[in-house]
């Protein structure tokens, strides 16, 4: 779909531990692809136009490198964000983690103001039997659900005090990004 000149535009940026699956989620939603091969990013960007009530937007999604080598150069991405994604694997326990050591306090300190949602990704990895021996071997599972909604309630705190912008919500959710995104979501 073709975004007219009064398509309202909206910026998410996606963030997270580098390979757990932030380009593939971008990738798949705006491109209908699922890509192959594993690309380490350094920055990408993909627009989508979505209708939501009779309104155009022009929904610009920003893939960021999650690697420690990035650190200094992700946050010049963040300026006129709407919404960010913090992306997790949830067969990588240490992507978990890093969402309340990393990426929260990340996001607090160059875009205190903005909301954003918890993602759960490579949920279709959670019963690979390669991934499960994996993961055994390092005495680690899957993150569950129950998980992913705990560490949301925790991250909630910094989300009490954020002035809600129930726009950005709304268009996010009524555009099915929600349907993409299906363990865990905190949006304030």
């Amino acid at each position: 779909m073709a975004h007219g000149p009064g398509a309202l535009m909206l910026k998410c940026v996606v963030v997270g531990d580098g390979a757990v699956g932030k380009t593939c989620l971008l990738m798949s939603y705006a491109n209908d692809a699922f890509p192959e091969e594993y690309v380490p990013t350094v920055f990408d960007h993909y627009a989508v136009s979505v209708t939501v009530g009779g309104k155009q937007y022009l929904l610009g999604l920003y893939d960021t490198a999650g690697q420690v080598n990035y650190d200094r150069l992700r946050p010049l991405s963040y300026p006129m964000t709407d919404v960010f994604l913090i992306c997790f694997s949830v067969v990588n326990p240490a992507s978990f983690q890093n969402v309340k050591e990393e990426w929260v306090p990340e996001l607090k300190e160059y875009a205190p103001n903005v909301p954003f949602l918890l993602i759960g990704t490579q949920i279709d990895l959670r019963d690979d039997p390669k991934t499960l021996a994996r993961l055994n071997d390092m005495k680690e599972k899957p993150i569950c659900v129950e998980q992913g909604q705990k560490l949301a309630k925790e991250v909630m705190e910094h989300l009490q005090n954020l002035k809600i912008n129930v726009k950005v919500a709304k268009v996010l959710t009524e555009a099915n990004i929600g349907h993409a995104f299906s363990v865990c979501q905190a949006l304030c």
